[in-house]
């Protein structure tokens, strides 16, 4: 397998932007993540290594060799798109066999190398059926192993699966990562769901308008986000945010009545404060705490999403369990500092990062 590099890299369509000032690693086998909201320039990452669009400025390297001006067929990388693109009039072995056919490669050798990643994927029952008779999850792994069948340098995946219900996302989430793992594939996945990216990617990288906002574990970019478009991005439920003012290591909101102390802060103007809602505690109004009413309550099963009032801001907390929670009741809300998040004002860049 092999490391992939973007250095100094921009490109621009006329007077659009599509990405800019990109700098990214993606080290030999890894799983990593491009995320971000749709039109922020994902795909265009996965076309440049590609060699399908050529950058306006920088370079691509493929296990150390620049090939920035190298056609596709010399970067020995693999692709696989949302829309499949599988040979309806080909059974599961003819698509799987398609890549090395063209190659001129030898009948036996096909042979043993489709039976082979059919095994690996578990589509061996599969071999002698068209795609319409196939399942979404079924024809999924058939694009897969159209693309390891190849034995590329490297796998590029372009939302793979985000065309199937939520059940078959899970479980090709979970094939996904075990097969990279046993494979020992470098894999570059591209998605807009948090969630498919947390679970599976060694590190991830953050986009926003063709730039990169943050690189790092899922784990380090969920616990120490570097700006409030990250904090918001990250996370189900949400983080909750209140705006306000810092001065003298004290936070004070703008108009719900809370007042939290940071240690350590020594910047003062406009701020916000962010904390995840599993990290704020509901107490009885008898308690410490800040005056709240509940306004709502969604049972999850293994938790429940209560949101609570502050004055007129909802703010969410996730409590473990079911417990019952009576619509209006006064209740009290305890946010501990080191729960906190600190981002600027201005700029959504971040001051402090929750010490817990």
């Amino acid at each position: 397998m092999a490391s992939l590099e973007l250095s100094g890299i921009n490109k621009s369509y006329g007077d659009t932007i599509a990405v800019a000032d990109i700098d990214l690693k993606i080290e030999d086998n890894e799983f990593f993540c491009i995320f971000g909201p749709p039109n922020c320039g994902k795909t265009t990452i996965l076309r440049l290594l590609l060699g399908l669009v050529a950058p306006d400025t920088g370079e691509v390297r493929i296990g150390g060799k620049v090939v920035t001006d190298a056609p596709p067929k010399e970067r020995n990388l693999a692709m696989v798109f949302q829309n499949l693109a599988l040979f309806p009039h080909m059974t599961t072995r003819q698509n799987l066999a398609f890549p090395l056919t063209e190659r001129k490669m030898e009948k036996s050798a096909v042979e043993a190398r489709v039976n082979s990643v059919a095994e690996t994927l578990h589509i061996t029952p599969l071999l002698k059926k068209l795609p319409a008779l196939l399942s979404g999850g079924e024809r999924q792994r058939v694009a897969i192993g159209r693309a390891l069948v190849r034995d590329p340098g490297a796998f590029l995946m372009d939302e793979p699966i985000a065309a199937l219900d939520a059940r078959l996302r899970e479980e090709m989430r979970v094939e996904l990562k075990r097969l990279q793992r046993e494979q020992n594939h470098t894999l570059v996945y591209v998605t807009h769901d948090q969630e498919e990216a947390m679970s599976v990617a060694d590190r991830m990288a953050i986009f926003e308008d063709g730039r990169i906002r943050q690189v790092g574990t899922p784990a380090d970019i969920y616990n120490r986000p570097n700006s409030r478009y990250v904090a918001e991005l990250i996370g189900s439920p949400p983080m909750n945010f209140v705006d306000g003012t810092i001065g003298d290591g004290k936070f004070t909101a703008t108009q719900e009545n809370v007042t939290v102390s940071i240690d350590g802060v020594t910047e003062s103007g406009a701020a916000t404060l962010a904390i995840r809602p599993e990290d704020i505690e509901i107490r009885g109004s008898d308690q410490p705490g800040i005056d709240a009413k509940v306004y709502e309550v969604e049972p999850l099963g293994a938790f429940t999403i209560v949101d609570i009032i502050i004055g007129e801001k909802i703010v969410k907390v996730q409590v473990a369990g079911q417990p019952e929670f009576e619509l209006g009741s006064a209740v009290r809300l305890f946010l501990d500092p080191l729960n906190c998040h600190l981002f600027d004002g201005a700029s959504g860049d971040v001051i402090a990062h929750a010490k817990q």
